[in-house]
């Protein structure tokens, strides 16, 4: 009987193939450039500049939708898949401070329970950035924002002009603080004729570093307004007595504390000529804008015959339309880090430059990891 050769069984599966669907699916998902811009504000200023950002960097804004129930709540619903993607939420902050943080925070922890790998924040005014020191018996509410931040999902900052350098030290990730002032240097070369006959003013000495890099900057003269008609936030009393005083309190003989002398301005003088020239006031924040009109009265009467102020963040709070409106300020220039539309209908002194050019190319580079050295050349640590 012949033996029969033993083969071994190679067992045949059918050869798969995927549906022409999936292999749309898959091609559609490596075509993606791995990151989503999103707004996280329902305000159409911040879907502007949203839309103003996506166009430069040539992506489709993220789809969600943002919205107040009728409790007060704040609702985020993610309306796209994000996960393993870079995603920037583009949030400015209105009048409604409270609400436009909650916002932030909402979605930014929709987006991290949605498994987005990095979570950047593009915050181009920080709130509370003024509560970022000590007062009396309060908190440092700046700080408590940062960990709020960190706590809901973020993993980078973008913001721009922090009032205080120092805040970038209360996060436990990345800030990139960018500046707006090579855009407010460019609008004083282009807009403003004659500027070589200008000046540029600090309206308060906590202001003349800043004065002074532009001054260098354009090649102009400084000016510094010093007086009792100055209130600074170093002026203010720290307060805190712990215990309290006591009269007839008895004291320890080696004890005894020097007391400190009480600050006496002088008269209010304007440091600089300022005669037949143009006064160009800078700083970070306007806001309440009395010490801003102060001030152009006061170079009024030294003889300036036009009276520009340049500011990065414009909040524009309370009356102060109205207040620059009847003032002798000649034109208010700020950025469009903060919403001022009805602002700007009210007053039409006040001029918007954009910033979203520097704002789209920040994104582009932390997402391809590039270095940011370029959007820093020549700023220094004073500016």
């Amino acid at each position: 009987m012949p033996r029969k050769l033993l083969v071994p069984y190679k067992p045949v599966f059918p050869r798969f193939r995927a549906p022409r669907a999936l292999h749309d699916s898959l091609a559609m998902n490596a075509a993606r450039s791995g990151y989503r811009v999103f707004s996280a504000n329902s305000t159409a200023a911040c879907t502007e500049l949203a839309r103003r950002i996506t166009e430069r960097l040539g992506a489709e804004l993220g789809k969600s939708v943002v919205y107040q129930e009728t409790n007060g709540e704040t609702r985020v619903e993610i309306k796209e898949s994000v996960r393993g993607q870079d995603i920037f939420i583009i949030q400015t902050i209105p009048r409604d401070v409270n609400t436009a943080v909650m916002e932030l925070l909402i979605m930014a922890y929709a987006l991290k329970t949605s498994c987005a790998r990095n979570i950047i924040g593009v915050i181009p005014y920080f709130p509370y950035s003024k509560q970022s020191k000590m007062r009396k018996r309060g908190s440092i509410v700046c700080k408590l924002l940062a960990s709020m931040l960190a706590k809901a999902g973020l993993t980078h900052i973008i913001t721009m002009d922090l009032h205080q350098k120092e805040i970038q030290g209360f996060f436990s990730f990345p800030v990139d603080n960018l500046r707006a002032s090579p855009f407010l240097l460019q609008y004083i070369q282009e807009e403003i004729p004659d500027y070589r006959n200008a000046v540029i003013v600090a309206k308060s000495p906590d202001a003349a570093k800043r004065a002074q890099s532009y001054a260098e900057r354009l090649r102009l003269g400084l000016a510094v307004i010093h007086g009792e008609a100055q209130c600074t936030e170093q002026d203010m009393d720290d307060g805190r007595h712990s215990p309290p005083m006591v009269k007839n309190a008895t004291v320890h003989p080696g004890l005894e504390l020097p007391l400190m002398m009480a600050k006496e301005k002088p008269p209010i003088t304007v440091v600089g000529d300022v005669g037949g020239r143009i006064a160009i006031i800078v700083d970070d924040i306007i806001d309440d804008v009395e010490s801003f009109v102060a001030a152009a009265e006061i170079l009024k009467e030294r003889g300036a015959y036009k009276i520009f102020v340049m500011a990065t963040h414009g909040l524009l709070s309370a009356d102060a339309p109205r207040l620059i409106e009847e003032s002798s300020i000649d034109e208010v220039v700020v950025t469009n880090t903060v919403p001022h539309e009805v602002q700007k209908l009210q007053c039409p002194k006040i001029k918007t430059v954009d910033i979203s050019l520097i704002l789209s190319e920040a994104i582009r580079r932390i997402h391809n990891g590039e270095s940011m050295a370029y959007l820093f050349r020549n700023i220094t640590v004073d500016d």
